[in-house]
């Protein structure tokens, strides 16, 4: 969908850093995250999880639990609906475990009792008797021939014939000729990476209230997306999805974590069990061991170029865990991974494989910044052998409008050049670097995402509008939104107040992801605007006695079209909505679509970053975030997303990773022994917004929250290996992966 009358200039309020009208409530407690709503008689749930990485559970015996002082109610797998299938039935063995526990952490049982310490007390008297089974934890050895089948029968039609049960789905696309593209090349690198699964790190965990009775229930929870909780727990609980209310807290962080459920529909299950409100908050450790982090990956790339820079060819395979279920998102990986690049023979292939970890779940991006890693690092090492310069090179070969992507569209109009020429002509490119330093450059790419998306917007009498919207705010989409209506209506941005819609009381609206939110929500915003300055326009014609098409709509007033619609003074906003009950009615403009036109984007990173060679200590020094945004709505908002990608980025890069013992059993469970970046640990984060609209948005508008986190892991790689002088090939680059690199290298 590509709109004729894109607006990219003479904006009023689009493009301005108003402040966010949720901000003072968050920072004075008054905002109601997950764990802030209560409802009296209301109980409290824990939850009994598996010790072991892979077992049969042979019995559950609940007695002494449900005989403690305070218990309610007991609920195990029994307690849920039969006869799921498909995805929806992999979101219910997730969320408690059948005939098997998958992962350390898995779910078998939950308690509700009258407090949360009676309630943690009932879990250690829950007796589950297990078979242990044999177990895997890393990609390349659960792909192997003797790898223990983690469930069978659950891969699809797409794996070839001969492969492990584990490997669930495949993907491969491409175009050209890559053997004779690589013939063609001077130069031919082939190399291996290896990354380990995150976790997104939000700092708030799950949290939800649920309460159940006369077969209608209400649900408050932290999530991105409230339909799709209605939804799946609807049909874990055996209900029609109408009887299920559900209302979106403030949400403390999601990046992608808090787009599936994993603890609502316990405490469904258990309010209905009790009729009375249950209560159900994780702890950290539980937020590790049981809700998904990324996958981790196992990459081969292969890349050819000529003397003069010219990629001839290139083929990358991607395999990818993604926990005890499919969904990997292996198909993403693979087609984001020569996406910059306008290649005329290409090839990825991408597989999705179980382990016995928690199911992976969406993280900004998901599969992308692995495979600019690797990419990207061997396109450096490509343009380090040849002499050439790596900015020069990319830019050479960089995607454009017209060119076939990889993966087979043709791109229409995109900023990657645009965000190349910002990068060279930047003073960080060019600075000297001190001893000890390396600078490191990448290019990453995300789709971005539309999606079923509902918007009203309500005036009031005084000529004020109440806007609701169906998508969480978990970036500022509130103040985005509120400025879009007030472009369109040409009244002050203050005069607008935005809410975030119950399951009852709107449309449909997929989960807030994808990097969606300000692109669909907005258009939607924009659309439901336009659809109430018609009626307004249609009550000013009807006034004046003229047709509704000699009416136009400027600074908040209807006025005559020209001097042949009449002579009439204008009439204001709060004029027409003050008769609107006298004139036909109330006033309410809406639109319900699935927009389908969000633009790509692309993002080049610069970053300076010095190496202890004593101690593996790596120090990330400068760092310069450039992307296309499109239409940066607000732009201190896209700034902030720019520079909480680039942070998420330092920490996967240098520290964070999921580690398991032998035992299958994760042993960093907490955030003292899993560190993501603090303040300390990061520079000064410099932005520059590149704007090149989006031809399917009214004002050029790209999503801009995950194109942030896909060139950060190439970019510091690509850093610390020159300042190293050795390249890593394996994330996180820890302080004993850098001395081992180093060590390996004495060797010769």
């Amino acid at each position: 969908m590509a709109f004729d009358d894109v607006k990219t200039e003479n904006f009023k309020v689009v493009g301005t850093r108003v402040k966010r009208p949720d901000g003072m409530d968050k920072v004075t407690g008054k905002a109601k995250f997950g764990a802030d709503v209560v409802a009296p008689g209301m109980l409290h749930a824990a939850i009994v999880r598996s010790p072991h990485a892979h077992a049969r559970i042979v019995k559950i015996d609940t007695s002494k639990a449900e005989a403690l002082k305070g218990v309610k109610s007991v609920v195990t797998r029994a307690d849920f609906a039969e006869g799921l299938t498909g995805g929806t039935l992999d979101v219910l063995e997730n969320v408690m475990a059948g005939e098997k526990a998958l992962y350390d952490g898995h779910a078998v049982a939950a308690v509700a009792a009258t407090s949360a310490l009676i309630a943690r007390d009932a879990v250690k008297l829950v007796e589950v008797e297990y078979e242990v089974l044999p177990h895997v934890t890393d990609v390349d050895k659960a792909m192997a021939a003797d790898a223990p089948v983690i469930r069978a029968g659950v891969a699809d039609k797409s794996v070839p014939a001969g492969m492990h049960e584990n490997v669930v789905r495949y993907h491969e696309s491409g175009h050209g000729d890559v053997e004779a593209g690589f013939a063609e090349a001077d130069l031919v690198i082939e190399d291996s990476f290896k990354t380990e699964a995150t976790h997104q790190g939000y700092i708030e965990p799950h949290a939800c209230l649920a309460s159940m009775g006369d077969g209608n229930g209400d649900l408050w929870c932290c999530t991105q997306g409230h339909w799709n909780v209605q939804k799946l727990c609807a049909a874990m609980l055996g209900l029609e999805q109408s009887q299920l209310r559900v209302t979106a807290s403030e949400i403390g962080g999601g990046f992608g974590g808090k787009t599936a459920v994993f603890i609502e529909p316990v405490a469904l299950a258990l309010s209905r069990k009790t009729n009375r409100p249950v209560k159900l908050v994780m702890s950290r450790s539980e937020v590790f061991r049981a809700t998904g982090p990324t996958s981790s990956t196992s990459m081969d790339v292969k890349i050819g170029m000529k003397k003069d820079g010219t990629i001839t060819a290139a083929e990358g395979t991607f395999r990818l865990q993604g926990g005890a279920f499919p969904g990997a998102p292996m198909e993403f990986t693979a087609m984001c991974a020569f996406a910059p690049y306008n290649i005329a023979n290409v090839k990825q292939i991408g597989y999705d494989v179980l382990a016995n970890r928690p199911k992976q779940a969406a993280y900004r991006a998901p599969g992308s910044p692995m495979a600019a890693f690797a990419v990207e690092s061997v396109v450096n090492e490509l343009c380090d052998k040849l002499g050439l310069d790596r900015l020069e090179v990319r830019l050479k070969n960089a995607s454009k409008q017209g060119t076939k992507a990889s993966f087979g569209p043709t791109w229409d109009r995109i900023g990657l050049v645009e965000t190349l020429e910002a990068a060279q002509a930047h003073p960080h490119y060019a600075a000297p670097l001190k001893e000890g330093q390396g600078r490191g450059i990448s290019c990453g790419f995300w789709f971005n995402h539309g999606g079923e998306t509902s918007v009203t917007l309500a005036l009031s009498e005084d000529g004020t509008v109440q806007l609701s919207v169906g998508t969480p705010d978990i970036g500022g989409s509130r103040a985005s939104m509120a400025q879009m209506a007030a472009e369109e209506l040409g009244i002050p941005y203050e005069n607008i107040r935005t809410t975030i819609a119950d399951t009852a009381t709107l449309g449909y609206n997929e989960v807030s992801h994808g990097s969606r939110v300000t692109y669909a929500s907005g258009l939607a915003t924009i659309k439901a605007a336009r659809d109430a300055v018609k009626k307004l326009k249609g009550r000013a014609a009807a006034k004046w006695g003229i047709d509704e098409d000699a009416v136009v709509w400027e600074d908040g007033c209807a006025k005559p079209a020209g001097p042949n619609a009449g002579e009439f003074d204008p009439l204001p906003i709060e004029k027409l909505t003050a008769k609107m009950g006298s004139t036909g009615g109330p006033i309410v403009g809406h639109f319900e679509a699935t927009p389908e036109g969000a633009g790509v984007s692309f993002a080049t990173h610069i970053v300076d970053a010095e190496v202890d060679k004593e101690t593996g200590q790596t120090k990330v020094v400068r760092y310069t975030v450039i992307q296309d945004a499109g239409k940066a709505i607000n732009p201190a908002y896209v700034e902030g997303q720019f520079q909480g990608g680039a942070a998420q980025g330092i920490g996967w890069a240098l520290n964070e990773e999921y580690i398991y013992g032998e035992d299958g059993r994760l042993q960093n469970s907490v955030f003292l022994d899993y560190r993501i970046p603090v303040a300390s640990d990061l520079p000064m984060i410099d932005t520059v917004i590149v704007e090149v609209p989006n031809p399917g948005h009214p004002y050029g508008v790209r999503g801009v929250g995950e194109t942030s986190i896909c060139p950060p892991l190439a970019a510091i790689a690509n850093a610390v290996s020159n300042a190293a002088g050795v390249q890593l090939k394996e994330l996180p680059m820890s302080p004993p992966r850098i001395l081992a690199a180093l060590a390996e290298q004495a060797k010769g």
